[in-house]
């Protein structure tokens, strides 16, 4: 069974920046594609960013040249390196995998980020 368990959230001033965290087990290399999705309140989960096993990323449109998808192999993790943090990327965000051996898409329980001053 594939878990993931995001870290990193908290709170940050409007033009911050924080790196969010997904430790997968047993290993990443059960894994195939990788991404981050965010809910904000009243809104629908959206991707905002995805790596392939390969490294290939692809970004949402409202955090193209912020977020830096990454991933450390040798950890079996996952990071999202946030810049100039901005009011509306207040949400929980969530780690998301899709089972290499299993086909079964998998979530993490997610992480809050709030960026307000």
């Amino acid at each position: 069974q594939v878990q993931l368990v995001e870290s990193g959230g908290g709170l940050v001033q409007p033009g911050g920046s924080l790196r969010l965290s997904c430790v997968v087990s047993p290993s990443i290399f059960s894994i195939n594609a990788m991404g981050w999705y965010r809910q904000a309140p009243g809104k629908e989960r959206e991707l905002v960013a995805a790596i392939t096993r390969g490294g290939s990323t692809n970004y949402g449109g409202s955090v193209k040249g912020r977020f830096d998808i990454s991933r450390d192999n040798a950890k079996n993790t996952v990071y999202l390196q946030m810049f100039s943090l901005k009011p509306e990327d207040t949400a929980v965000y969530y780690c998301n995998a899709d089972g290499r051996f299993t086909g079964v898409n998998y979530w993490g329980k997610g992480t809050l980020v709030t960026v307000s001053s």
